[in-house]
């Protein structure tokens, strides 16, 4: 290729990069088509990471009669996190969300099990529930330990919607490659500009490619203009 004219190279590289561009779109469009799924009645493929939310909720939220069939029972703060997390709700409002639900559901019933699973005092957790209850000032040491209730909060919930996320996006991609498939073959059988075979391959690569076809061929277009530095 470097033996041919300058104009020759430029334009098997724009073909080369408008290929990988195109490539790169039928898997963007693939996983499209997989997300929306999460649409399906019980959130479709999204079931696949919320696993993990859903765990630590039920860590979070133990029974407490005087809640349940309410609101804030826990069947109603999962129906309200997997609803947030099927719409596509910004991740930091949702682990907002499931922080705010989860302090709502304190209270001296409530406590030793968050203490125990956040590491704070029982006690001291204990007061501060009834000290919300009933709408006195917290006291210093009730307040630092709210505090880091707060942040181990934060932490628990994090851990658990990045691990939900990974896994989704994870199975995701996974079940985006044979709808990339289906879409190249259908494609390729519409305009007859390819066989089966290299729909296929198409296919079979357009899904792994997608996040980085955009700098694949912002590479190739920059070594290509080094090459014509050199040779100029």
């Amino acid at each position: 290729m470097l033996r041919n004219e300058r104009g020759n190279i430029l334009l098997t590289l724009t073909a080369l990069t408008t290929d990988i561009t195109a490539v790169g779109a039928l898997g963007t469009a693939a996983f499209g088509l997989v997300d929306a799924l999460k649409a399906l009645p019980g959130g479709g493929i999204s079931r696949a990471g919320f696993k993990f939310v859903r765990s630590q909720i039920a860590a979070l939220t133990p029974p407490d009669p005087a809640l349940e069939g309410g609101g804030l029972s826990q069947a109603s703060v999962l129906f309200t996190l997997m609803s947030q997390w099927i719409n596509g709700t910004d991740s930091d409002d949702q682990l907002n969300i499931a922080k705010s639900q989860i302090k709502l559901r304190l209270t001296e019933t409530t406590a030793a099990t968050l203490a125990t699973a956040t590491g704070v005092n029982a006690q001291t957790l204990g007061d501060v529930a009834a000290s919300i209850a009933s709408g006195t000032a917290l006291t210093p040491q009730q307040t630092d330990a709210y505090g880091r209730f707060d942040l181990m909060l934060t932490t628990l919930l994090d851990q658990a919607y990045q691990r939900a996320d990974q896994r989704y996006r994870n199975v995701a991609k996974l079940a985006a490659i044979p709808v990339a498939v289906v879409l190249a073959v259908v494609a390729a059988h519409v305009t007859g500009l390819v066989g089966p075979g290299e729909a296929i391959l198409l296919g079979l690569i357009a899904t792994p490619i997608a996040p980085i076809a955009k700098d694949i061929s912002t590479a190739i277009n920059s070594s290509a203009q080094a090459i014509q530095t050199i040779k100029g």
